[in-house]
């Protein structure tokens, strides 16, 4: 089975007829096995349906979408599941365990005023923008606007890895300045050369950003439908406004309330990168 998420900078792009790219997941045994970015080429609704279903794409999980689109992805034999938001991952790893339906998510909560996900304007997707959008300048370089295949390793400060390409055995395929990794990644890809090897260190404005406080609220586990089976620690989906799914992290919980935490998990950390150049397209 294939997945297919419209996909901006690791969010769930908001608007499916002015996607960019789509991350496709390739699932067996209910397990995501590998995953690309490909470019919709800026076709349009009816022909980015068809992008997909030459692709053999079988899910399409989007934001906001319209009647045509949706009646193009039905021709085409491509089922829909619209309406989320956030990571995008997140969002696959969601659908996989059928907590993720076009009708909202397992939470079923809606924010009162002032907790939404953190939505921006049209053409923005509902992640955190890692510094603020449109406030730095656009990336230069060699290796700008071309598909870049890089290995890498990722640690905090302390040492502590936490995600490598090496172990994969596999390079990270992307679009350099394209917006699907990290500000700061992309800017020292961007004017690498292949073979080369550079050692980076990322504050978080140059990767997930600082926390945002508003990101973190308490609620009535009442108030909250499936709350009382939440724990410390473990993720969940909600709702909000708009009926779109985002992920949560408990971060507190006490016999009447739960604190969750919508900030991305490596908001506020400095990152380290050894990243090595392996080819340019």
């Amino acid at each position: 089975m294939k997945i297919a998420v419209t996909y901006d900078n690791g969010s769930i792009f908001q608007h499916f007829g002015k996607t960019e790219f789509f991350k496709v997941y390739e699932v067996e045994d209910n397990k995501v096995v590998s995953s690309e970015v490909i470019g919709s080429n800026g076709t349009g609704h009816g022909a980015l349906a068809g992008l997909l279903a030459d692709q053999s794409v079988d899910v399409l999980i989007c934001g906001g979408i319209g009647q045509g689109a949706q009646d193009a992805l039905s021709e085409a034999g491509v089922e829909l599941c619209a309406g989320a938001c956030g990571d995008v991952d997140q969002a696959v790893e969601a659908y996989l365990k059928g907590e993720l339906v076009s009708t909202g998510a397992n939470c079923d909560h809606h924010h009162e005023e002032g907790h939404s996900c953190g939505s921006h304007e049209d053409g923005h997707s509902c992640g955190s923008c890692g510094g603020g959008c449109g406030s730095k300048p656009a990336l230069t370089g060699r290796n700008v606007g071309k598909t870049c295949r890089t290995h890498y390793r990722g640690t905090f400060n302390d040492g502590t890895q936490f995600d490598s390409s090496y172990d994969r055995g596999e390079p990270l395929e992307f679009v350099c300045g394209a917006g699907q990794m990290i500000r700061g990644f992309d800017a020292a890809v961007a004017d690498m050369e292949v073979g080369q090897v550079v050692d980076v260190h990322l504050m978080p404005e140059e990767a997930y950003g600082m926390p945002d406080p508003n990101a973190v609220f308490t609620v009535e586990i009442a108030q909250l439908q499936g709350s009382e089976n939440l724990e410390v620690g473990q993720q969940a989906y909600l709702s909000n406004q708009y009926g779109q799914p985002f992920p949560v992290t408990v971060t507190a919980k006490d016999e009447t309330t739960i604190t969750l935490d919508a900030n991305h998990e490596m908001a506020g950390k400095e990152l380290n990168f050894k990243i090595e150049l392996v080819e340019v397209k």
